[in-house]
C-alpha cells in the first residue's frame, strides 16, 4: 500500500498511548498510528461496526456481538444475497446490525472477500497438513 508523508500535530496524552500500544504489541509508532487512523475512519464510514484483536490481527465485527462481518457476509452469499434468509439465519440480530455488516462489506469489500477465501481455504486436509499435532492419528497415541 502507497503512503504519503504528513505531518500533523497529535495531543501528548495521544501520543503517549499510542507509544504504550507499540511497545505493547512489538510494532513501530507509525505502524499503530496508521492502524488506528485506518480503524478510526472506518468506524466513522460504517457504524455500527468495531474492531477487535482476533487470532490472526485485528478484524471488523458486529458492535455488541463477537461476530465478524465476514462471517455474515458469507451467509448472505450463500443465501443468494437474500436480506430476508439473511435475517432468519441470524435471527438474534436486529436489522440494524445485519445492515451494518452488509454496508461495511459495499465499502470495504476487497478485506472481506479476502477472510470469506481464508475460511473456504481452511479444509480438513490442509489443516492436518500445517497443523499435524491436530490430526485424529496423534491424538489417539496419546495417553
Amino acid at each position: 500500500m502507497s503512503t504519503v508523508q504528513k505531518t500533523i500535530r497529535i495531543q501528548e496524552r495521544t501520543v503517549k498511548e499510542i507509544e504504550q500500544i507499540a511497545r505493547e504489541s512489538g510494532k513501530e509508532f507509525s505502524s499503530i498510528t496508521n492502524e488506528l487512523l485506518n480503524e478510526a475512519v472506518r468506524l466513522r464510514r460504517c457504524p455500527g461496526i468495531i474492531f477487535t484483536e482476533g487470532t490472526t490481527g485485528r478484524r471488523a465485527r458486529i458492535a455488541g456481538t463477537g461476530i465478524e462481518v465476514w462471517e455474515v457476509i458469507a451467509t448472505f452469499k450463500s443465501v443468494g444475497e437474500d436480506f430476508k434468509r439473511l435475517h432468519r439465519a441470524y435471527h438474534w440480530l436486529t436489522e440494524h446490525q445485519l445492515r451494518s455488516a452488509i454496508g461495511y462489506y459495499k465499502a470495504y469489500s476487497e478485506d472481506i472477500d479476502h477472510l470469506i477465501k481464508q475460511n473456504e481455504e481452511l479444509r480438513k486436509d490442509r489443516v492436518d497438513e500445517k497443523y499435524p499435532f491436530l490430526s485424529r492419528g496423534v491424538i489417539e497415541i496419546l495417553p
